[in-house]
């Protein structure tokens, strides 16, 4: 379910993408340096996982707003309707384009800025991203994906990060030529396929003296379990997926490994093929008769297909994100122990 809906997200954000791109143009033609983000439009997106996700289940939505500059405001957004197989009569275009519409009659800002995904512990470097980002992003130049993870928010911090397409990638997509002397001509490697760009969330001042009377009324919460020293459940969970990630990379590398060999056997194969040719036109020199004629020998030999090394790019790029998941998890953790054993202490 949730391959198939970022499919259809990629061809909802081309199409919902270039309805706006001479408007979002228009208000700045510099690179994104800074995300600012509504308030209101982050507790859409918690509200969307919380009603909608369930386990490993992929929300996603719709970004809205402007471009200021270099920095891309983002004011409003819309979920994508979950749906099934069954619905074949649903279209996501028109329905995205029904709610822009909607958005405008009431003087909402309605120009496509991006897209939102939730995450499971992290799992969010794949192929489809990397299509729906590229899609949003060559309509759109300022547009990013907001990629929230409500695990990590859970435990007590939230997380809620911006992505986009480094120019180097997106030349190589714009190509489709994902072969190793491609990726290698364009000096592409996992941490420079992503690029990450700083995030500020804003609220307006009515709001924040609004959480400043609330937070004065509001009775302390009890949150002893963001104290708990367990962590078998959520280190045990990426320990799992960061192993079967490995497991993958290293089918990879048996696959490139074969294809290296095969490439070394056939130019053996040619080298030989090449000398019995020679050998056999100076017995015919010898003998008075005319050489063999010339033969185009890639035809002979037809060079095997090198494997696609993208694949590989988002494989070691997702081992990337959750070594990083598992450091900053286990640095909360050691502080943790650090302070309780630095309290067993005081008390002894």
């Amino acid at each position: 379910m949730a391959s198939r809906k970022e499919g259809s997200g990629s061809a909802g954000g081309g199409f919902g993408a270039a309805k706006g791109k001479g408007k979002a143009a228009a208000a700045g033609d510099s690179a994104v340096k800074q995300v600012q983000i509504d308030g209101l439009v982050v507790l859409k997106i918690i509200k969307h996982y919380q009603e909608e996700g369930q386990g490993n289940e992929v929300v996603q939505g719709v970004l809205l707003g402007l471009v200021v500059d270099d920095r891309l405001e983002i004011t409003n957004c819309f979920p994508f309707p979950q749906h099934t197989e069954d619905d074949a009569d649903f279209d996501e275009v028109q329905y995205q384009m029904e709610m822009m519409r909607s958005l405008r009659h009431v003087n909402i800002d309605h120009l496509h800025v991006g897209w939102y995904q939730s995450t499971y512990y992290g799992s969010f470097v794949t192929r489809a991203l990397l299509d729906s980002q590229f899609s949003y992003q060559h309509a759109i130049e300022e547009s990013v994906v907001l990629i929230y993870d409500p695990i990590k928010t859970a435990q007590g911090s939230l997380s809620l990060k911006a992505y986009r397409l480094t120019p180097k990638l997106m030349e190589v997509c714009k190509e489709k030529d994902f072969s190793p002397e491609a990726l290698k001509k364009a000096n592409i490697a996992y941490e420079n396929m992503f690029e990450e760009v700083p995030i500020v969330i804003k609220n307006s001042y009515l709001i924040n003296v609004m959480l400043w009377e609330l937070e004065k009324k509001s009775a302390v919460a009890d949150r002893h379990e963001l104290l708990s020293l367990a962590s078998s459940n959520h280190l045990g969970k990426s320990l799992q997926l960061l192993m079967d990630r490995v497991d993958e990379m290293s089918q990879d590398i048996v696959k490139y490994n074969t294809y290296l060999r095969n490439v070394s056997k056939q130019q053996q194969q040619k080298h030989q093929y090449q000398q019995r040719r020679q050998q056999e036109n100076i017995q015919r020199q010898s003998r008075g008769e005319p050489p063999l004629p010339e033969e185009d020998i890639n035809k002979l030999f037809k060079p095997p297909q090198p494997p696609p090394r993208m694949e590989s790019l988002l494989i070691a790029g997702q081992i990337n994100t959750y070594c990083q998941n598992i450091k900053e998890f286990n640095a909360q953790n050691l502080g943790k122990l650090f302070m309780a054993q630095a309290l067993q202490d005081y008390n002894n």
